[in-house]
């Protein structure tokens, strides 16, 4: 189980309100990653697949599962990802649900990550729910 930091950066439409509504929202999150057996349809055996269980806590209280793609390389330090996952919960009281992308590469140790709420996705008080969301990866690997 990891426990990670996190920073969203979302944008909310409610729908009593005329102008959208900045919010930055930060917190922590474990997660828990459930190796799949390998599928020769569906990619050569670089290829891993990996369901997602994650609590998230602070401003998104909220619970996601999701599944993960991941394919690595001879080269050390070169690998990438790409996952979608569904969340649950609510983000600074406001009650709801909505789907992020990730994808993700990793260049000679060098990373590069790119998560998304995925448009039209929010339910809830989340509907029109749209931003981004930063996880900070320190040199050494660390997640913070």
């Amino acid at each position: 189980m990891r426990h990670l930091f996190l920073t969203l950066c979302l944008i909310l439409f409610p729908a009593a309100q005329k102008a959208p509504m900045a919010i930055h929202a930060t917190g922590t999150f474990d997660v828990k990653l459930a190796p799949q057996p390998a599928d020769p349809l569906a990619g050569p055996e670089t290829f891993s697949r990996l369901l997602l269980d994650k609590k998230f806590h602070g401003d998104l209280e909220a619970i996601s599962n999701g599944t993960m793609i991941a394919a690595g390389t001879a080269t050390k330090g070169c690998a990438g990802y790409v996952a979608l996952e569904f969340v649950t919960g609510t983000l600074k009281g406001h009650a709801g649900s909505f789907t992020l992308q990730h994808s993700a590469t990793m260049d000679r140790g060098k990373p590069s990550l790119s998560i998304s709420v995925v448009p039209d996705s929010g339910t809830g008080q989340l509907a029109g729910i749209t931003g981004t969301m930063n996880i900070i990866i320190a040199p050494d690997g660390k997640h913070s």
